[in-house]
């Protein structure tokens, strides 16, 4: 007895020991086990690389109020792992602490550091409170901060805080300019695309109508949905930008659409000539396809009018991406208003390298002539019998000048090596057409990828909507739906059956065995 007593004590003491080593060596090793396909809950390369070329402290200030309710309980142990991950791979360059804002003078300090309150309704002794919360951070380099006020979103923590520290340890910001006079969008009609950048770079207006050249600190000119001809002296400053090395973003609308008016036509930009130089030509068509949003029309039965939702082919959801490249890799879904095509086939002939990032799904097709849209229109399967018809795409490689042997004649015949990205949409950054995030990421990642930023890219990809559903027959719809419906009772009497019969056949040998 006294030796199994022993014994046991003897196995208790390994196992506290063991416990003990462990918890010791974890203290000094990091590591995660991330499961999902995006690796969502593991930092990415990028943020790893930040946050791992630190060069002097960086101390974050958690501002979080204990005892919240769920799911603002859940914000806290996400910061606190996230903020783990950050210290763990900043070689000790990064140090964090949770304050719990309480009384007055609590509440004061971090209202003083920017960190406002939050009203949280709380279910106290079977009554519902609101109780004011903080959630916010703080983070400090050298002289300055950067302020998350409120963590909310979840999905994008990895963005706002890597986002923040770039931002904290840059010394300035890249310039990223956008064309004007010309009917391009107001940034007032993209107001949360243009603020979501300019916490990243400076966007300057370049006004080529006055046939000025680019600014040279330009990164990246973005072009987008003009509506009035280019005239040759703007053409030239463009084309000369890109020999200097510049990188442009075409975000052209082919086809003015309007659905209230239900027709569209052409737009003659004067840009034709020059794009097709670069190895690409946008086409005078719009794309229309079966996997595509929804839009509400006034119907009219009897005499009553109602409003109802129908599915409108000229809004394609793009959910084929280029899994190669980085701008488009990760994204779920985009949507487009009234979508151009691509061909990017002259682009081999001029020696360059072309990619196309975004195609339409299987089930699409091309309207072309006259651009008469009707949304009560239903389209068999051989208007929508193309698979992958291009959207976007992007051209890599040394361009020849548009202006060789014309006039203004070209300074810069040839640039070294550089790139150019075309969509033929441009109004899938608007407000309007941002219900699904991926719009508004694709917009980013196409600025991070021509202003040389790309490690944000695949950190804000994480960030991506759910994926829209794969399109199906009728007969598959009907085939899971009373697969569903049917299957599982079935299963159940299956098993009752199999159980049953087991319990027979028991018994049966147990008579025989008695016999």
């Amino acid at each position: 007895m006294k030796k199994h007593m022993t014994q046991t004590l003897v196995r208790i003491g390994l196992v506290l020991g063991i416990l003990i080593v462990l918890n010791f060596i974890s203290i000094r090793l990091f590591g995660r086990l991330d499961l999902t396909s995006q690796g969502v809950y593991t930092l990415s390369d990028a943020s790893k690389k930040l946050v791992g070329a630190l060069d002097d402290r960086v101390t974050v200030k958690a501002f979080f109020t204990e005892d919240l309710p769920s799911p603002y309980n859940n914000n806290r142990r996400a910061v606190l792992d996230i903020l783990n991950d950050y210290k763990a791979y900043s070689k000790g360059n990064l140090q964090y602490e949770f304050i719990n804002p309480q009384g007055e003078k609590g509440e004061q300090d971090a209202q003083q550091q920017g960190i406002a309150p939050v009203q949280v309704q709380v279910v106290n002794e079977d009554k519902l409170e609101v109780k004011r919360g903080y959630l916010g951070l703080v983070m400090m380099y050298e002289d300055r901060k950067e302020v998350l006020p409120v963590v909310q979103n979840l999905s994008s923590l990895e963005y706002d805080i890597s986002s923040s520290l770039k931002r904290l340890t840059s010394k300035m910001k890249k310039k990223v300019g956008y064309t004007t006079g010309h009917g391009e969008t107001e940034m007032s009609a993209m107001r949360q695309a243009y603020q979501a950048e300019m916490q990243q770079y400076d966007l300057m207006p370049v006004d080529l109508s006055k046939g000025e050249p680019v600014p040279p600190d330009i990164s990246a000119l973005l072009i987008i949905a003009p509506q009035n001809r280019f005239q040759d002296s703007a053409q030239y400053q463009m084309d000369q930008y890109l020999m200097r090395g510049g990188k442009i973003a075409f975000l052209l609308n082919r086809v003015s659409a309007n659905l209230q008016m239900r027709m569209g036509q052409p737009l003659d930009l004067g840009l034709d000539d020059m794009l097709q130089q670069y190895g690409v030509r946008l086409n005078p068509d719009l794309v229309r396809d079966a996997q595509c949003a929804n839009i509400s029309v006034m119907q009219q039965q009897g005499t009553f009018t109602f409003q109802s939702q129908v599915p409108f082919p000229y809004i394609p959801i793009a959910s084929s991406f280029n899994t190669n490249n980085p701008i488009v890799k990760d994204l779920q879904g985009v949507v487009f208003h009234f979508a151009s095509s691509l061909d990017t086939s002259g682009a081999v002939a001029r020696g360059l390298k072309s990619e196309v990032l975004v195609r339409s799904s299987k089930h699409s097709g091309r309207q072309t002539g006259m651009f008469v849209i009707d949304p009560f229109q239903r389209y068999t399967g051989t208007d929508l019998a193309e698979d992958g018809i291009p959207l976007a795409a992007i051209v890599e490689g040394s361009f020849k000048s548009c202006f060789v042997g014309k006039q203004p004649a070209a300074a810069i015949v040839a640039s070294p090596e550089t790139r150019i990205i075309v969509v033929g949409d441009g109004d899938f950054m608007k407000d309007e057409m941002l219900g699904n995030r991926g719009n508004l990421t694709f917009f980013a990642n196409i600025i991070d990828y021509l202003a040389d930023d790309a490690g944000l890219i695949t950190i804000r990809s994480k960030n991506v909507a759910a994926p829209p559903l794969d399109q199906i027959s009728d007969g598959t719809k009907k085939l899971l739906k009373y697969t569903n419906l049917i299957g599982p009772p079935v299963l159940i009497v299956a098993y009752g059956l199999f159980r049953w019969r087991r319990r027979v056949a028991f018994r049966k040998a147990m008579e025989a065995q008695s016999i």
